[in-house]
């Protein structure tokens, strides 16, 4: 079966993400919400800079291996590393890098209510910077969910149970998810999937690592078996899977649609931090999950 690209589709198909089938979409948003526990569990045996250094590289390699091993290896343009180089270091280095630290100081779920947000910011800017038409549909999806997201925001703030610093260096994670997924769709980088997921996390990799021998601890790394599957499973189910799918998903659908899928973290995360680390769900946690499915149908369903 021939590799997709991250060429765009033609327009009759880069409405909705009814342009891609609904099982990537759903593996898509499942191994994204469940990263959120993942880190969690593994920014308790090491330092969170040094863990994504080692994710990103590893994470490349193997991609680069598997376009290598599948006959996919041609080297993008001059132009195209340039533009996946700049894509690392937004959708990699600095979205996880600091939201990654964030988490050492908040909830796993508050982390992905906070990130699920970027779909309301991708939809307002989408217009002026990629001159994507905001339908009544859409904005009304978009506010639906941003209201469920605030639900669930007021539900954890309320009880002062997460950290001020914590909660901004997140923000700062959700604001350059927002500008790597604007630039991806900007740029239009044509290469292989595998090479441009590949040269990202590389990308990635090149500008963690400076970063993580300056700020982090190595000795207080602890090497646990929970440490070794839990960045296992970021590695190929998240970096390689999880990324690999969304970039497919982006390329076949338009920014403020593709993001939108992003609504279904807080739900999900928060059912993975219930599963995985016992972190308690309240019902109004439960209640902000009905206008988030919502806004999600209105917001990726296609004109009638």
């Amino acid at each position: 079966m021939k590799t997709p690209s991250l060429a765009v589709a033609s327009p009759a198909r880069a409405d909705s993400p009814a342009a891609v089938a609904w099982l990537p979409i759903a593996a898509f948003c499942l191994l994204w919400s469940s990263a959120f526990a993942a880190a969690k569990i593994a920014v308790r045996d090491c330092p969170p800079m040094t863990l994504l250094a080692f994710r990103f590289l590893i994470a490349g390699a193997l991609m680069l291996g598997v376009a290598a091993a599948s006959g996919r290896w041609r080297w993008p343009s001059r132009r195209d590393v340039a533009a996946l180089a700049l894509l690392g270091l937004l959708n990699n280095a600095l979205y996880l890098g600091l939201s990654w630290s964030g988490m050492t100081r908040v909830s796993s779920a508050f982390t992905a209510v906070l990130i699920s947000t970027n779909p309301l910011l991708i939809g307002v800017l989408a217009g002026p910077v990629l001159g994507e038409r905001l339908s009544w549909r859409k904005l009304l999806g978009l506010l639906l969910g941003l209201a469920g997201v605030a639900v669930v925001l007021r539900s954890r703030l309320s009880g002062m149970q997460e950290d001020a610093h914590g909660t901004l260096l997140v923000v700062g994670g959700l604001i350059a998810l927002v500008a790597g997924t604007l630039l991806y769709k900007r740029l239009k980088p044509s290469a292989d999937l595998w090479m441009a997921t590949g040269i990202q996390s590389l990308a990635g990799a090149a500008a963690m690592m400076p970063i993580a021998l300056v700020v982090d601890d190595l000795g207080a790394a602890r090497m646990t078996a929970s440490l070794f599957w839990s960045m296992a499973y970021m590695i190929v189910a998240v970096s390689i899977g999880g990324y690999y799918l969304w970039f497919m998903i982006l390329g076949r659908a338009s920014a403020t649609a593709a993001s939108a899928l992003h609504f279904l973290m807080p739900p999900l995360g928060l059912l993975f931090g219930w599963l995985v680390l016992s972190e308690p769900v309240s019902w109004l946690d439960l209640l902000g999950i009905v206008p988030i499915a919502f806004g999600i149908w209105l917001a990726t369903r296609r004109a009638d």
